[in-house]
């Protein structure tokens, strides 16, 4: 039965003007797979409360509050501070004030420890690519490899106070960045990620290669730091194409063959910058939340599952 609006919510349906935060929660109320993802999480979710007295808050509740927390980098305090503060995603949650229990910050985290202790954020990956499959928009013909440095907190203004031991440091370029990596294994011909791995930040990206392949493309595509022969022998037969830059001998200048190659080669990687672009500038994921591995790895599953549904939604809605 549908719940009965409140004053309040009747006046906001009644105003002028849809703003960029309701159309984009729109979008993605129209292509998040929720039944799925919901049957997923159900068995391990608990009925009651923590204390066994009133009623768990429902689960389809908490997942979307889980998917406002990955879209607007909300930590759990201000997951509730933002739940009182904005109508829209009150409403997107399925929440009306004066009415229903708004979670607290406790209940919050203890749903997304709940997810951390059955793996269901990569559960959540793999089903929502499931999702995708099935829609025609993963189509797994090639594949392009790369990975990201997220920065980690270098504080040491903690109980500990220590900067994370399982984050490392790693110079690029001329500069240096602490924290982890994300390798990814993208679709080439749609752009979702397919594959996902993490590491310590100082772990060479060539060190992570054979989790990255489906084992089914036909080319693969990557930048200077994955050059192998012993990979590119492997990869031959027929119609397949080793997409990885040529690299200089060393001390030798490069062939202006391979500089030709090395230029429609990093056109074709240009598509693996796309969900990087999605996860640090829409969803505004720059630096990683949590101390450790497990639990930032974690969220990037949640994140790269909510990117690709965002990489693709307007074909899923058309």
């Amino acid at each position: 039965m549908p719940k009965q609006m409140t004053f309040a919510s009747l006046a906001h349906s009644t105003k002028k003007k849809v703003t960029r935060r309701e159309k984009f929660l729109a979008e993605m109320e129209a292509v998040v797979p929720w039944s799925r993802l919901v049957v997923l999480i159900e068995p391990h979710y608990p009925k009651m409360g923590s204390k066994g007295g009133r009623p768990a808050i429902p689960l389809t509740v908490m997942l979307r509050i889980y998917c406002l927390q990955q879209w607007y980098a909300l930590s759990d305090p201000m997951a509730e501070e933002s739940l009182y503060d904005s109508d829209a995603m009150r409403r997107f949650a399925g929440l009306e004030l004066g009415d229903d229990r708004i979670p607290d910050e406790t209940t919050i985290l203890n749903f997304r420890h709940l997810l951390e202790r059955h793996d269901l954020s990569e559960a959540i990956f793999a089903e929502v690519n499931a999702y995708l499959v099935e829609n025609g928009m993963l189509l797994r013909s090639g594949t392009l490899v790369d990975a990201t440095i997220i920065d980690a907190p270098p504080s040491t203004k903690n109980k500990a106070g220590k900067r994370d031991p399982e984050m490392s440091s790693t110079k690029k370029g001329n500069d240096w960045y602490f924290g982890m990596k994300a390798h990814v294994g993208v679709d080439a011909e749609s752009g979702i990620v397919h594959s996902l791995e993490t590491s310590t930040a100082k772990v060479h990206d060539s060190r992570v290669w054979e989790d990255l392949l489906h084992g089914d493309e036909t080319s693969v595509w990557a930048d200077k730091a994955y050059v192998s022969a012993e990979r590119a022998d492997a990869f031959a037969g027929p119609g397949k194409f080793w997409g990885v830059m040529r690299k200089a001998p060393k001390g030798d200048e490069l062939h202006p063959d391979d500089e030709y190659i090395n230029r429609l080669i990093a056109k074709v990687r240009a598509r693996v910058e796309h969900p990087f672009r999605v996860l640090k500038r829409q969803f505004g994921y720059i630096k990683t939340r949590y101390r450790g591995l497990a639990k930032n790895r974690a969220q990037l599953f949640s994140l790269f599952a909510l990117g690709n549904l965002y990489l693709v939604r307007r074909k899923l809605m058309a």
